[in-house]
């Protein structure tokens, strides 16, 4: 099935909160590198600045990003284009997967959990012992 008829029917919307999750190519561990990982938070705060989405947490892994966001111009897939085109190319390589998977967070759902879950994929991956001394996560909850 094709990317785009996996996106068929569905629609974002400006003001709405998404949990976004996008892998890279063949699951290669491009932002074990700590500084390739700070390009990505670049491009995450530069499509904050501006005006198209505001973050409320985020974290890189080696492999995928997970991040919190409410979507405040455009579209979400024109925003995820956005943020993995400029990274592939401050990057010079071919990054990403063509597709992210995406979840609409209910009014009755807790942010603060869905962030908790986020901040804590370091732990569970074991990367880290605690989430403090893993460096490419925020959130707004701090």
């Amino acid at each position: 099935m094709s990317y785009n008829a996996l996106r068929s029917g569905r629609y974002s919307a400006t003001g709405n909160v998404y949990h976004v999750t996008t892998i890279t190519r063949n699951r290669a561990p491009t932002f074990g590198d700590t500084h390739a990982g700070r390009v990505l938070v670049r491009e995450l705060m530069s499509a904050q600045t501006d005006g198209l989405a505001q973050t409320l947490c985020f974290v890189v892994m080696p492999d995928h990003l997970h991040w919190l966001l409410t979507l405040e111009n455009g579209t979400l897939a024109a925003l995820m284009k956005r943020v993995k085109a400029r990274s592939a190319r401050a990057l010079g390589q071919s990054t990403w997967q063509a597709n992210f998977h995406d979840h609409a967070v209910r009014s009755e759902e807790s942010l603060r959990d869905i962030a908790r879950y986020i901040v804590a994929n370091p732990l569970r991956a074991g990367l880290v012992a605690r989430i403090g001394d893993y460096p490419l996560w925020d959130s707004i909850w701090l």
